[in-house]
């Protein structure tokens, strides 16, 4: 019983690897966005949007992480 409520954990951690590829599309969506209203100020904000596409990953990243550990450390 055990291992099965971890394999169920598991899926619900994997949910945030989805919800990171959500977050890279908003934050990619809102830059394409301003830059298309301010092209003089795209170049500005390019390292800002790289920042904030990289936090978004971490956190698939981290989820990724605890599905893993839940599957086969438990």
């Amino acid at each position: 019983m055990e291992g099965q409520l971890a394999h169920i954990g598991a899926g619900l951690a994997a949910i945030g690897s989805g919800a990171a590829a959500i977050g890279v599309g908003n934050v990619a969506g809102n830059f394409l966005s301003g830059a298309l209203r301010n092209p003089s100020a795209a170049g500005d904000q390019t390292a800002t949007l790289f920042i904030g596409i990289a936090f978004a990953e971490a956190l698939g990243i981290f989820s990724f992480l605890v599905a893993l550990l839940l599957m086969f450390a438990v």
